[in-house]
């Protein structure tokens, strides 16, 4: 019997961060491929996600490799990373997304897709800072919801809900996933790919396998690899953080902060557009 064929794509959230199991990370995805079938059929899981991937690692580095291996199902998690740049470009991440999505439906495979919070709330940034980062994945949201529905795939809604607000779920950094926030993920892709037919296996357990961290644990993560983590994305984001900041504030004291939510709106919105004419000149 051919093994059922799944294919994990994206950053730190598919690669496991924040779900350690021995020397490595095991996360949601993991999770996930053991329930996909019986546990007498065998499932080839390939995990591609990379810490601190963009949506151009996966379209360049993650997508080869992972249609080598031809999988049955492929999911394409990924965008935090790209909001956190100072090249964010929402016209660029939808081009790749859209070229992603397509080149695994085009092969056959299931596709899944989640939206996922902004990482200033979860990060508790002071608003000025916070709404720069959330206007920018909303805006991702947005491109990975209208493209989910154009290429059919199963989507996780994981951008707001009680589960997602519940501190319990995340890790010490508040951007990743704690074990019961993986098996959280896993649990619910895995009731969504039952509904449509695709999972055989056995449900994921919800709660953790192993205790949780203790909060020096924690506090040691975050004086060290943690520390690390927030310095190299800061070097990056955090001149044009600032900026975003004070304009933020500056039309907020006008009253016209409107604007800048419509503006985001727009680069959606034209975003999207850009794509359907690609589509219709591909036809022609």
């Amino acid at each position: 019997m051919r093994p059922l064929r799944f294919a994990a794509l994206g950053d730190s959230l598919t690669e496991g961060v924040g779900d350690p199991v021995g020397e490595g990370w095991r996360g949601w995805a993991a999770l996930l491929a053991a329930g996909l079938a019986p546990p007498d059929a065998p499932v080839e899981f390939h995990n591609f996600g990379i810490s601190g991937a963009q949506t151009r690692d996966v379209l360049e580095r993650q997508v080869p490799a992972a249609l080598a291996v031809r999988p049955d199902i492929a999911s394409v998690v990924v965008g935090v990373n790209d909001t956190l740049r100072c090249t964010f470009d929402i016209r660029a991440v939808a081009e790749r997304l859209d070229t992603v999505y397509a080149a695994f439906t085009g092969q056959g495979a299931v596709l899944l897709t989640a939206c996922l919070p902004d990482p200033g709330t979860m990060l508790g940034l002071p608003g000025a800072l916070a709404r720069p980062l959330a206007r920018r994945q909303r805006a991702v949201n947005a491109v990975v919801h209208a493209l989910s529905e154009r290429y059919g795939a199963v989507h996780l809604h994981a951008a707001e809900g009680d589960w997602v607000a519940d501190r319990a779920m995340w890790s010490a950094d508040r951007l990743h996933p704690g074990e019961r926030g993986h098996r959280q993920f896993a649990l619910r892709f895995h009731a969504l790919l039952v509904e449509a037919g695709l999972a055989t296996g056995p449900v994921p357990r919800p709660e953790p396998e192993f205790p949780e961290p203790t909060r020096s644990a924690s506090l040691w993560w975050l004086a060290t690899a943690g520390t690390g983590w927030v310095a190299r994305r800061c070097t990056d984001l955090l001149p044009q953080l600032v900026s975003l900041a004070a304009s933020e504030v500056r039309h907020r004291v006008r009253g016209t902060g409107v604007r800048l939510d419509l503006a985001a709106s727009h680069a959606v919105s034209a975003a999207l557009a850009g794509l359907a004419v690609v589509d219709q000149a591909d036809v022609a």
